[in-house]
């Protein structure tokens, strides 16, 4: 078992490596979407609520429009996440050395790695939940009501991160309703004061839903609804956490889980919260596939719980406990460096096509195409395409035709007339009713992002037949 100073130590590290990743590693196409939203500050997005984009803004007033300023917050908060995972863990395991175990487990699980370093909605929800946990933790601990007005802040906070910290709350629920000493809360008024207090913190969201058609609850609890049932997402959604989490560490977890599952146990605070999600992930793999970052609001707890079970010893049992670390920690280093350094030669390599790798050069390739053939501006057709532009090349006016609630607070642009740079990815090219309502099309040579990471088309066109609006995020 590791002592809590080395686990702190090796904790340090890794968010030394973090930070440096975060100033090293291109933006992927999500977060410079994110960071287009922080240029335009609201109550609430098409995709998720906003705290994501309020972290990015406060990070590029203090370092600029690079990619350390967009993913500043999330180093920060993967400092705070770990402190609250600590102090959880001593509260509800009363155990220092598995408390500092559990906050290196949590950095070590890929999930963590790349979650609380590229810049989503789920870095914030991931702290807020590890928050929630805490409150809760030093409520069972203390038996003082206050903690409930905390637990509330948290909540509310979580929910203006993600929706998913609505599990967190079934969560709580869940716990109240089935732990005999919980339960005698529900008689005072301290958790309907912290519920209250949840849904203030969040009403500014809601405010905004009801004036934009609830678009945010419909498209994200539109994938409720799903196909045939089967058996194929719900091997997928399994293999995907054994990679997340890294197997061993998964396999402690619910090990931990197991022994925590009495009702009057202290850990049961952790089954409780995991468990609705956990029920609804499951069900949801029956019939669609559940993404592979979903769950990631769930490692705090899963963590603690693995940490729990964490006992070398003889077994197999043993066998996972001195392996957890070592093969989490190789898994994590060369997801990293071949991130930073594309190590394996991969055709069409993953994580150089989710990163953006080589978009820098390929939007001043664009932006120098623009200037060669007096292009007025450069039409997009995609969300991911017009944000590695904008962020890329800043001074580019950029008209992103399609899907246009993503931009809402962005100014409407209405081209009729002049040469157009048409710019596009070439799995969201627009069809051909489209491209005909143009008088000229000429089509320039394609481009390729580096390490084969993608290929875009490029037209020249004029002389629209139709007033085409966008929007120039």
């Amino acid at each position: 078992m590791i002592s809590p100073r080395n686990a702190g130590l090796a904790v340090a590290g890794l968010l030394l490596i973090r930070a440096a990743m975060a100033a090293f590693l291109p933006l992927s196409a999500d977060e410079a979407y994110y960071w287009l939203w922080s240029r335009h500050l609201a109550a609430g997005y098409y995709d998720h609520p906003p705290a994501i984009a309020f972290l990015i803004r406060i990070g590029t007033l203090l370092f600029g429009d690079s990619e350390f300023g967009v993913r500043f917050c999330g180093v920060l908060l993967s400092i705070v996440t770990s402190w609250f995972i600590w102090q959880a863990g001593l509260a509800i395991l009363r155990d220092g050395t598995k408390a500092a175990l559990a906050v290196l487990l949590f950095n070590l699980t890929l999930m963590t790695g790349v979650e609380m370093l590229a810049v989503t909605p789920d870095t914030p929800s991931i702290a807020a939940t590890a928050a929630f946990l805490f409150c809760l933790a030093k409520l069972q601990q203390t038996q003082d009501g206050r903690w409930w007005l905390w637990a509330g802040v948290a909540a509310g906070l979580g929910l203006l991160s993600k929706y998913s910290g609505l599990f967190a709350g079934a969560g709580a629920a869940v716990w109240l309703l089935a732990n005999p000493r919980a339960r005698s809360w529900l008689t005072t008024f301290w958790p309907w004061a912290g519920g209250v207090l949840a849904l203030l913190i969040f009403l500014p969201n809601l405010l905004w839903q009801s004036q934009h058609q609830w678009m945010t609850f419909a498209f994200q609890f539109g994938r409720v609804s799903g196909g045939h049932l089967t058996a194929r997402f719900l091997g997928e959604f399994i293999g995907a956490q054994l990679g997340m989490a890294t197997p061993f560490l998964l396999v402690l977890a619910v090990m931990g889980a197991w022994a925590a599952r009495r009702r009057d146990d202290d850990r049961f605070l952790l089954v409780a919260l995991i468990a609705p999600a956990l029920v609804y992930f499951l069900i949801h793999a029956l019939h669609d596939r559940v993404q592979g970052n979903w769950p990631a609001f769930l490692y705090p707890m899963l963590a603690i719980l693995a940490a729990d079970a964490f006992a070398p010893g003889p077994g197999w049992r043993g066998w996972c406990a001195r392996l957890a670390m070592p093969v989490a920690a190789a898994i994590l280093l060369l997801a990293y460096l071949q991130a930073a350094t594309g190590l394996i030669p991969l055709k069409r390599d993953p994580l150089a096509r989710l990163l953006g790798a080589g978009m820098r050069e390929t939007a001043q390739t664009v932006g120098d195409l623009m200037r060669e053939n007096g292009a007025q501006a450069i039409v997009t057709s995609d969300y991911e395409t017009t944000a590695w532009l904008r962020f890329y090349q800043p001074a580019l006016p950029v008209v992103a035709v399609d899907q246009p609630n993503r931009y809402l607070e962005a100014p409407i642009v209405r081209l009729k007339s002049g040469p157009l740079l048409y710019f596009a990815d070439q799995a969201h090219m627009f069809d051909a009713a489209f491209m005909g309502s143009f008088a000229r099309l000429k089509p320039l040579p394609d481009i390729s992002r580096g390490h084969d990471a993608g290929r875009y088309w490029v037209y020249l066109v004029d002389r629209p037949e139709a007033v085409i609006q966008g929007r120039a995020p």
